[in-house]
């Protein structure tokens, strides 16, 4: 009996030998799994580790860290457990329904024996794997919970006990800790990314790169630092309360590229009316968003910003979107891109004061021209005209006669010719017309390009400035802004030449390298372009190249008018 009763001691010291190294086992195990998860500072990788010491560390089959988003609905889902074939099989990810959402909705600690009997088990989608026993905990920083921890399928068919709650509510305390200090980082490097793309727009402000180069690198960093799939920046157009978009890069840019959007009813424009921050879940679905073309497939958050400030003028808007199904735009991401786009208005202004500047350098070279064409060409070609025509007295023979009074009808000519060409370096008109046609089709040009992607040719000729009326000049104007609008929405073109003639009669001509003239589109613009010819006594013709693309030819009568 002594004997028994030694044995049973023995077993029992033994059994709690095990149970304290199994203890301590644990313990040591939580340490490690806390230590781990504590030197991620990568977001992405901090929530991967917590799910995988999860599972380690209460021995289940299968584990996930869902992310609670603005709108109390899953916003990410981290499985572990699950192979990529079978998450393929079971199609998309938890949104927060049955026994996820009930810790959604009530976050505290959930332990089931069976899923399928709590009140609020939604059931399995096809192909998912059996789980039965469930394990949950949320996760809280800074007392706002900011997703949970969810197990199933404790290992050797058991089901999960009170210290494995234990454990995984110590485990769900230093993973807020870990997630905060991921959070604060990657705030912290993104910060530090937004200040070196401010430095890197300053210096090519500095280094005098123009507007367009700009506001190409501006979108291009909003783009790279903000995650967006498609950047836009809009512009507003004079006195007519509508947006044009000026560039446009990424997911579905040909359908934003060159558009003319309303300030009312569209997401940009309301950016525009309220000089603030506009941002949506889904703008796809946007309620702001009543007019304008469909462009939005595909995408989901979008953010919108002004671009300047209501007391020195707003100068246009910068949208960034993602691709439907994507993180939506948070405070962190979105607050940034204010004092970014703010950088821009600096460079569209900066840009516009460089212009003006160099366009009073333009006319007083102008100037300094003309004095000397008068001064000493047309007085040098009137010398030697009244010499020869004194000469021709001392000609004897007829034909010497008749070459040397044809010289003198060509120098007076080109006397004219020099006039007009003063005429026209001098010409100073008010209104829209501030700037000799000439300069207008540039303006035209300069603004295509950027819908375009690229740079037209164009190739002048011609007295533009002064044989042609302002009515027809105006005309002229309207005409090639609708060919390279056009060309920008349809073409798809990579290349457009454009030839404006006046002699005789003005003559613009528009080819590009695109898809040609489809056989039942649209044809509204095409038939302006022929109204305002028609109605100046002209004539417009359009077609598809035989080497591809499309040609389009508009002619006007000077003469006439």
């Amino acid at each position: 009996m002594p004997k028994l009763r030694l044995d049973e001691l023995l077993e029992e010291l033994q059994a709690r030998l095990d149970a304290a190294r199994g203890t301590r086992d644990r313990v040591h195990s939580l340490l490690e799994a806390v230590l781990a998860v504590g030197r991620d500072l990568e977001l992405t990788e901090a929530l991967q580790h917590i799910v995988e010491a999860a599972v380690t560390l209460v021995d289940a089959e299968y584990g996930a860290l869902g992310v609670i988003g603005e709108d109390q609905r899953l916003s990410q889902f981290i499985p572990v457990g699950v192979t990529d074939d079978q998450v393929k099989l079971i199609g998309s990810l938890p949104s927060g329904h049955g026994i996820l959402g009930e810790l959604i909705r009530r976050p505290e600690a959930l332990r089931l024996s069976r899923i399928a009997d709590h009140p609020a088990s939604y059931g399995f989608p096809a192909n998912h794997p059996p789980m039965r026993s469930f394990l949950g905990v949320p996760i809280r920083i800074r007392g706002k919970v900011f997703g949970n921890l969810y197990l199933t399928e404790k290992r050797g068919g058991g089901d999960f006990d009170a210290e494995d709650e234990s454990v995984l509510a110590t485990l769900a305390v230093a993973a807020g800790v870990a997630i905060d200090n991921a959070r604060l980082y990657a705030r912290a490097r993104r910060r530090q990314r937004w200040l070196e793309a401010s430095a890197e727009v300053t210096s090519s402000l500095l280094s005098g790169s123009g507007e367009q180069e700009v506001l190409d690198l501006l979108l291009a960093r909003a783009a790279e630092i903000a995650g967006a799939d498609l950047a836009v920046v809009a512009v507003p157009r004079p006195d007519v309360g509508e947006l044009e978009v000026r560039i446009a890069i990424g997911l579905g840019d040909r359908a934003h590229r060159g558009l003319v959007l309303p300030v009312e009813g569209t997401f940009m424009g309301a950016a525009f009316r309220t000089g603030g921050l506009v941002v949506s879940p889904d703008v796809q679905k946007d309620p702001r968003i009543t007019a304008g073309p469909p462009r939005w497939r595909g995408l989901g958050p979008a953010v919108a910003v002004p671009v300047g400030t209501a007391e020195r003028g707003i100068r246009g808007v910068l949208l960034l979107a993602r691709a439907a199904g994507a993180a939506l735009f948070d405070e962190g991401e979105s607050g940034p891109l204010l004092g970014f786009a703010a950088q821009a208005a600096v460079a569209m202004e900066l840009a516009e004061r460089r212009r003006d500047s160099e366009q009073i350098a333009l006319l007083q070279e102008r100037d300094r021209i003309a004095r000397d064409l008068h001064d000493l060409a047309i007085q040098r070609l009137f010398a030697t005209g009244m010499t020869l025509q004194g000469a021709t007295r001392f000609i004897e023979h007829p034909e010497a006669t008749d070459r040397v009074l044809r010289a003198i009808d060509d120098l007076d000519e080109t006397a004219r010719t020099i006039r007009a060409t003063i005429f026209g370096l001098r010409l100073r008109q008010s209104g829209p017309a501030a700037s000799g046609l000439r300069a207008r089709l540039v303006d035209v040009v300069e603004r295509a390009a950027r819908a375009l992607g690229f740079a037209p040719a164009l190739r002048m000729s011609g007295l533009l400035d002064v044989v042609v009326p302002t009515e027809i000049a105006d005309a002229a104007v309207a005409v090639l802004e609708e060919a390279l609008s056009n060309a920008a929405r349809h073409s798809r073109a990579g290349a457009v030449e454009i030839s404006v003639d006046a002699d005789q009669e003005l003559t613009i001509v528009v080819t590009d390298d695109g898809v040609g003239l489809p056989e039942n589109g649209r044809r509204s613009g095409l038939t302006n372009l022929a109204d305002r010819a028609t109605s100046l006594g002209g004539t417009f013709t359009a077609c598809s190249r035989p080497e591809g693309g499309t040609g389009l030819v508009w002619r006007v009568p000077l003469a006439q008018s």
